[in-house]
């Protein structure tokens, strides 16, 4: 691993907020919590409009209008769990670094699949009219659920890469 990366890890992890919520009895857990909670809105939000674009769930609203109801949740859950995250990483940035579940899940799955996110938010005004959306609609959705799973499996491998 490239020295400069480490380097960052060990000053990231020495800023005195970093050290507030690595040391503290209450704040490690706190802030995972809020992480959690974030990503549990963010990815809830995001699993509700593909699952209504593949034609599962709330028949009585089309995906357009689940997506409308959703789409402030689903930022604010997405910058409540990128706070978080960002905490978390500070409290042992040099491990993570060097991780290769976190590289993975950090460098290329979340960048991929966040892209894919956007796009889909950008095309499900047009996809999302009807009931019945198009194939390359639910090929999308069914893609991003499919990216999401293989963030949070990276996710939860992290720590058996200690």
């Amino acid at each position: 691993m490239d020295g400069a990366v480490v380097a960052f890890g060990n000053w990231l992890q020495n800023r005195s907020f970093a050290l507030a919520v690595a040391t503290s009895d209450w704040a490690y857990p706190f802030v995972q919590a809020t992480h959690f909670a974030g990503l549990t809105l963010w990815i809830g939000t995001t699993f509700a409009i593909d699952l209504s674009l593949l034609g599962v769930g709330n028949q009585y609203q089309t995906p357009l209008q689940l997506f409308n109801a959703l789409f402030v949740w689903n930022w604010v859950g997405f910058c409540i769990a990128v706070l978080g995250g960002f905490l978390l990483f500070s409290a042992s940035a040099a491990t993570y670094v060097i991780n290769p579940a976190f590289l993975t899940k950090l460098g290329f799955l979340i960048p991929v699949a966040l892209l894919l996110h956007i796009l889909i938010q950008q095309k499900v005004r047009q996809w999302g009219q009807r009931a019945d959306t198009p194939q390359v609609a639910r090929v999308a959705a069914l893609v991003e659920l499919l990216f999401w799973i293989s963030v949070v499996t990276a996710a939860v491998s992290i720590p058996y890469f200690d």
